[in-house]
């Protein structure tokens, strides 16, 4: 039917349903639009298409157990992901398999110039050997790219320029032979130490405005030369690698030595076998053996039980009266040896008064002496005075023959011829 043949009710209702529709339409294409503009947006946020990322690369010896697109760890996070594998090129003898990964904003941050490494580690709980690459957070140096802009100025462009403190000094300065370390990087400008470098006779100085941070890395760190140069996407920073084996080259260690040690398992299940086979030809001997045994032990057992009782073997070594005697024997002992502990307790009880006497008179007397300071002066006169009486005594006429000593017969004398000389003798002589 066509259109101009149909009613005008009918023409308005048509006409608004098709506005409807259109509308309908409309929106229903916006909301696809904004809900796949989200999903992007989602999705661009969570591998971070948003953030910035700062490239890194190192080297391993076999790409095995990794692929571009891996995430890159640290710490327990994900930090970045793996973006190129290669291996090096034939005339490289140092180096094997190339990797180069992205590490996301702000975790570059941890990674500076000492410390940080790129570990290859086996994937936990993965069998398959899966690997994932682990970087480590920064102890110490400098950081690996920095955001502020880098100059490159003569010593006199420095000391002009303004607010020194806020200018960092961009690379490492060493004196004239170039082996020791005079100042180190990253650390602020001051007068007294741009006069210090000037001494050295540099002609140009690497500085970084921290005035001023950028979104994107400005420089990269060289180890080598010691300073930073401005970055051109190319010039990556390379990590130190410190890879482990592979999950499949341990199994295959494992192998090895299970087939190394395999001869002596069997062998040492030879020898228990051995043992556990002489181990019974021992307990059937053992058999044996208590069987012929037995009889020895009831004999003891029989003579065992006739040692005690009355009619046994001990009655007969040891008769009643004997048993008596003893007894009576080790009592009089014991009533001796009490009676003689008794007698020395009083002893000794006696000997502890008499000492306490003899104690008491000595301490009397040298009271005594303490007090009568003149008393050994008196003592020394009397005895003087008795030996004076004792000798008077001796001259008394009537006590003088008791004091007479006894007479004894003298030697003879001894009659000395007088000294002559051998002129003499020969003179004398017939």
């Amino acid at each position: 039917m066509a259109l101009q043949d149909l009613t005008p009710q009918l023409r308005t209702r048509l006409s608004r349903m098709e506005r409807a529709v259109g509308w309908f339409v409309l929106l229903a294409t916006l909301l696809l639009l904004f809900g796949f503009g989200y999903y992007i947006y989602t999705t661009a946020r969570s591998k971070g298409w948003f953030l910035t990322k700062a490239p890194y690369y190192t080297y391993t010896d076999r790409a095995t157990g990794l692929k571009e697109g891996d995430p890159v760890m640290m710490m327990g996070f994900t930090v970045g992901q793996i973006t190129k594998i290669d291996a090096q090129p034939p005339d490289d003898f140092v180096h094997s398999v190339y990797i180069r990964f992205d590490i996301k904003e702000p975790y570059y941050g941890y990674l500076w110039t000492e410390g940080s490494r790129a570990k290859v580690t086996s994937a936990a709980l993965d069998l398959l050997g899966k690997r994932v690459v682990e970087v480590t957070k920064g102890t110490n140096g400098y950081p690996t790219y920095i955001f502020n802009p880098l100059r490159i100025m003569s010593i006199g462009e420095v000391e002009r320029l303004g607010e020194l403190p806020k200018w960092r000094l961009a690379q490492e300065v060493y004196d004239a032979s170039g082996t020791n370390l005079i100042s180190k990087a990253w650390q602020p400008l001051s007068k007294e130490l741009l006069q210090k470098i000037a001494t050295l006779g540099n002609a140009n100085l690497r500085v970084a405005d921290t005035r001023e941070t950028r979104k994107k890395m400005t420089a990269v760190w060289y180890d080598k030369e010691g300073y930073y140069e401005f970055f051109w996407k190319t010039n990556m920073y390379e990590l130190i690698p410190d890879e482990s084996p592979a999950l499949t080259d341990r199994m295959e260690r494992l192998v090895s030595s299970v087939e190394a040690a395999l001869p002596n398992i069997l062998r040492l299940t030879n020898q228990l076998s051995a043992v556990l086979s002489n181990s019974a030809n021992l307990t059937s001997n053992l058999n044996v053996v208590a069987e012929s045994a037995r009889p020895v032990f009831t004999n003891l057992a029989s003579i065992t039980s006739q040692l005690h009782g009355q009619g046994t073997l001990g009655d007969w070594l040891i008769p009643t009266n004997i048993h008596q005697q003893l007894e009576t024997t080790l009592t009089n002992v014991n009533t001796t040896v009490s009676d003689a502990d008794s007698n020395i307790v009083v002893l000794a009880e006696s000997l502890t008064k008499s000492l306490n006497s003899l104690a008491d008179i000595t301490s009397n007397l040298n009271n005594q002496v303490q007090v009568n300071t003149n008393i050994l002066t008196r003592i020394s006169d009397t005895i003087v005075h008795s030996d004076q009486f004792v000798q008077g005594l001796k001259h008394h006429w009537l006590l003088r023959s008791a004091f007479k000593t006894k007479k004894t017969n003298a030697p003879p004398a001894t009659i000395r011829k007088p000294l002559l000389s051998p002129k003499a003798k020969a003179g004398k002589s017939p």
